[in-house]
């Protein structure tokens, strides 16, 4: 809606200036001509009825969605005439599923999980791949001597299932391990508890949740802070099997619709927006975040928006761009990684409509045109102090 309107202001514009050059008349009259035109036809479409839209996150208010919220907050959505209503996700909730089965309109998954759900039935599509990289860590103690993952071997290593755990298996598939005999895979619960309980001799974490958690615990030999020399951190990115995670994905029955392919534009520049807002206003966002009744402390929030941009920043290509070499590792490792009973999470590659760029391509030119930085190419992280407890 917006590139077509400054299309048209800037058509405008000219034919107005070749009118003037042609009649003659003063400077000052040319210029009260131009901007009449350029504040009529720049005007932006009245929104008179805005189109409900139902987002499914798969889990609870935390930064990792604050793109989304601020969208909201700021009035990016309403700008493009959305309504939209946020759902909260939980353990027990599947967000892929809950899009496919009509119950909300887009949806926050990792493609892994997705394509596994699609596999299954489930008619969804990629149309915006916001993390460009992967956040999952394996966390242990120095101790523990645990630095690549194929030293899993012999070792208790926690994960906590639900999908989670494909990276996991993609690792000591690599490491020509079998999660069967090889290590002692342990369900753990979604903090660090089995972790700094000595249950667990590496648990799974991410970057910008649970091993922040670690960092806001006691060291008990020291009586202060742990610090990050306290640990031994396994990075999937690093390892080389780091799959795509938080996509945005859309109803595959419903896009030969134009009507919901506009809104899927519009959600999706709208949500694009929300993130580069984030990149630059870390703190902001943690304060929207934490108004919305995220249960994490401040700092840890704060920590979490720092991480979550990393993951998304910069975006060479523009961010929500669905890069065709990141898929293919997701899609082949997802092939090859061997789970618990020897099966794969993929039996078969994915079909081409999987994912489309079409989407987040023309909601990146509405973003252009709109002054918005989409590629983030001058993006630097911040130092964030965590506080114990992450308060």
């Amino acid at each position: 809606m917006r590139k077509n309107t400054l299309k048209f202001a800037f058509a405008g514009i000219a034919v107005m200036s070749l009118v003037v050059g042609a009649c003659g008349g003063s400077d000052d009259a040319a210029t009260e001509d131009t901007e009449a035109v350029t504040e009529e036809t720049t005007a932006p479409e009245e929104c008179t009825t805005p189109t409900p839209v139902k987002l499914q996150l798969q889990w609870f208010t935390q930064a990792q969605f604050a793109g989304y919220y601020a969208a909201q907050d700021q009035g990016f959505y309403a700008d493009q005439c959305l309504e939209v209503t946020i759902l909260e996700g939980a353990v027990d909730i599947t967000p892929q599923n809950v899009l496919a089965d009509g119950q909300a309109d887009f949806a926050i998954s990792w493609v892994s999980k997705a394509l596994a759900s699609r596999e299954g039935g489930a008619n969804i599509v990629n149309i915006a791949q916001v993390f460009q990289r992967s956040g999952t860590l394996q966390v242990s103690f120095k101790d523990k001597n645990i630095t690549t993952s194929a030293e899993f071997k012999g070792k208790k290593i926690g994960n906590w299932g639900y999908g989670n755990e494909f990276e996991i298996f993609a690792a000591l598939t690599k490491a020509g391990l079998d999660p069967a005999k090889d290590v002692t895979l342990v369900q753990q619960q979604f903090d660090m508890a089995g972790l700094l309980s000595g249950d667990i001799d590496a648990a799974e974490a991410m970057t910008y949740n649970e091993y922040a958690q670690v960092l806001e615990a006691k060291n008990p030999a020291t009586g202060a802070l742990s610090t990050a020399d306290d640990f031994n951190v396994v990075s999937y990115e690093a390892e080389g099997v780091g799959m795509l995670q938080d996509a945005i994905w859309a109803d595959g029955s419903r896009l030969e619709d134009p009507a919901y392919v506009d809104t899927a534009t519009k959600f999706v520049a709208a949500s694009i927006q929300g993130w580069a807002f984030c990149r630059d206003n870390v703190s902001a966002c943690r304060d929207i975040v934490v108004s919305k009744g995220s249960k994490l402390g401040a700092s840890h929030q704060l920590w979490q928006m720092n991480e979550v941009n990393k993951l998304i920043w910069p975006a060479a290509g523009g961010a929500g761009m669905i890069d065709a070499a990141a898929w293919d590792r997701t899609s082949s490792l997802s092939q090859s990684a061997k789970n618990l009973e020897g099966g794969t999470v993929l039996t078969k590659a994915p079909d081409a409509g999987a994912y489309t760029n079409d989407i987040v391509t023309a909601a990146l030119a509405m973003l252009d045109a709109m002054g918005v930085d989409t590629t983030g190419s001058a993006y630097m992280p911040e130092t964030v102090e965590l506080l114990e407890g992450g308060n």
